[in-house]
């Protein structure tokens, strides 16, 4: 790598502050109109959360979305991903920060992550190639590019040679979505933030262990430890639904599973794993399996759920609001966690 590049090894040049943070996260849910995010994102910078996440799965183009939100929205900052490294190299993964944040004038940071065998294998028809080592080679590439150096690295899944941002460089933050031991191995030695999703606040706590005992080794400050939590605010029948059906997805993945078993409910998980039609799927999943990873009730509730996970070990919370046609963005949610988090 050549000069101008920060070393994964030490602090990074976008660092966190390390005082509690509360985010949003654009929710996707299935069964509603994806242009909902956008009223989600105004919500979020009205409300004054710290961040905006923008992820990327079926619907838009996250960089897109992203210049489209920074470009309506007053102060709120963004953080594009988790991108799968699968399916967008380095490089335009920097372009695509860069570019967001020299249009919108706003800062914008970014989370890789691994995706699902779906994703990258049936819909963009690309391998998964060694996880692990494929997050680190591109987080240390993408720190290169995102300081303005000029990168010269092979590593084992990824390579780059010779290339500048020719846009102003964003300093961006990296944070790595991971669960298994080798990725958690891995952000705990690069990673700027580490984002955990689906967990309960038990495993947060042994995540956020091991993060720290692997930070400690390899003489670097802890990353951030951020978790994505489903969020309804006294939930309807019909949120209660919309969580459940964005459940369904994950009862059969690798990791998930394991942890979906773990909590309780592993009848419903072999279910999942049998083959069995989505709706059968859907049909046996209570709604007390998504209250084991979310925050839903009234407010006292999701307090004590809130402190439940920063007690375990979470630096940020990300709400994931759910959305429904008698709250369209989730709006009661987001003000009950506005209010919240300026206690």
């Amino acid at each position: 790598m050549s000069s101008g590049q920060t070393s994964p090894g030490t602090a990074a040049s976008a660092e966190f502050p390390r005082t509690a943070r509360l985010s949003v996260s654009l929710p996707y849910w299935q069964d509603r109109d994806p242009l909902e995010t956008m009223a989600v994102a105004d919500a979020a910078d009205k409300l004054g959360f710290d961040q905006l996440w923008i992820g990327e799965m079926a619907t838009f183009d996250a960089f897109a979305l992203a210049t489209a939100i920074g470009s309506r929205t007053r102060d709120i900052d963004l953080c594009v991903g988790p991108l799968a490294v699968d399916i967008r190299t380095p490089a335009t993964i920097a372009i695509g920060v860069a570019s967001v944040a020299a249009l919108t004038g706003r800062r914008v940071d970014v989370a890789i992550g691994a995706s699902s065998t779906v994703v990258v294998g049936d819909w963009h028809g690309r391998e998964r190639r060694r996880t692990a080592a494929h997050l680190e080679d591109t987080a240390r590439i993408l720190r290169g590019l995102l300081d303005g150096g000029k990168v010269d690295y092979l590593g084992v899944v990824e390579r780059t040679r010779g290339y500048r941002l020719r846009l102003p460089a964003p300093g961006s933050s990296i944070t790595i979505a991971a669960f298994g031991a080798r990725a958690l191995d891995c952000a705990a030695r690069v990673a700027d933030r580490v984002v955990l999703n689906l967990v309960t606040p038990e495993q947060v706590a042994r995540c956020a262990q091991i993060v720290r005992g692997v930070a400690e080794r390899a003489g670097r400050p802890c990353p951030r430890i951020a978790v994505w939590v489903t969020a309804a605010a006294d939930p309807t029948v019909e949120l209660l639904a919309t969580l459940r059906r964005g459940i369904v997805g994950y009862l059969a993945a690798p990791g998930y599973a394991d942890m979906f078993s773990e909590a309780g409910y592993s009848e419903v998980v072999a279910l999942a794993r049998s083959g069995a039609h989505p709706r059968e799927v859907l049909a046996a999943v209570p709604d007390a399996l998504a209250a084991t990873i979310g925050m839903f009730g009234d407010e006292a509730t999701v307090k004590s759920r809130l402190a439940e996970y920063r007690s375990a070990g979470a630096d940020e919370i990300v709400a994931v609001p759910a959305t429904a046609t008698d709250d369209p963005a989730g709006i009661r949610t987001l003000e009950m966690l506005a209010r919240l988090g300026h206690e």
